[in-house]
């Protein structure tokens, strides 16, 4: 259940805002954070507190790529999959890698909850091809060798 203090912060808002629709991603995101995913009851809460139909919630829910409808990893790979990133020399073998080295397929987590590996068709960096975003940090021009960099360093935050 979302905190009061959460619940009256966006009836601030939407009557600042005027119609829902003006703050219903922030909300998503925020509610999402709260709970680590978007599950249904949160899809419920949010549909309440925007005075909203759930339906159309999840129509946002299904179409914006960092709603998450199923639960995720602390931390979600995004990996650009546009025909650029495809065309880029060795991402191929780059995705093939990313996969091996995590154990993972796309769309799923690691066992131990570290990482979820999402395509997204595209991030909009294709001048760093190929490219990922973790956590909205954009990574880019990327080798095997800097993704298990990457891995290695974010294991050790925790």
């Amino acid at each position: 259940m979302l905190p009061e203090t959460y619940i009256n912060e966006v009836e601030k808002r939407l009557r600042r805002a005027g119609r829902p629709r003006e703050i219903i991603i922030d909300v998503m995101l925020e509610v999402q954070q709260f709970y680590g995913w978007f599950s249904d009851e949160a899809l419920e809460q949010t549909a309440r507190l925007l005075k909203m139909n759930p339906l159309e919630i999840e129509e946002l829910a299904t179409f914006y790529n960092y709603i998450y409808r199923q639960p995720v990893g602390k931390h979600v790979i995004h990996v650009c999959d546009s025909v650029i990133c495809w065309m880029s020399e060795g991402y191929a073998s780059f995705v093939e890698h990313m996969q091996e080295k995590l154990g993972i397929q796309m769309g799923q987590t690691t066992d131990d909850g570290m990482f979820t590996l999402l395509p997204v068709c595209c991030l909009g960096y294709c001048d760093l091809a190929p490219a990922l975003m973790i956590n909205q940090r954009v990574y880019g021009h990327l080798t095997a060798e800097k993704f298990d960099q990457i891995i290695e360093d974010l294991r050790r935050e925790k």
